[in-house]
């Protein structure tokens, strides 16, 4: 089984469930996805700061790796998320 499969079983926050299971929905062939915490906290229906706790609880977890992504004028935008399963 891959972690994917049974993150359910871990004492994790179903806030950092939820917010696994839509990362990955989003996710490509390399376990990748940059979706705004704006985005998921709308497409959610959760606060900006229980995304932002829930991604905390999923990278103390090992579960993601969050990057910090920059526009070519040097602007921040959205994290580069890589899922570990």
């Amino acid at each position: 089984m891959t972690k994917k499969e049974i993150i359910y079983l871990d004492d994790i926050p179903s806030r950092a469930i939820l917010v696994w299971q839509y990362l990955c929905n989003r996710e490509n062939a390399q376990h990748q996805c940059w979706p705004s915490i704006n985005r998921m906290a709308r497409e959610l229906h959760l606060s900006r700061s229980t995304v932002k706790r829930a991604l905390h609880d999923l990278t103390e977890g090992g579960w993601i790796t969050a990057e910090p992504r920059q526009r070519p004028n040097g602007s921040d935008t959205s994290r580069l998320y890589t899922l570990h399963y």
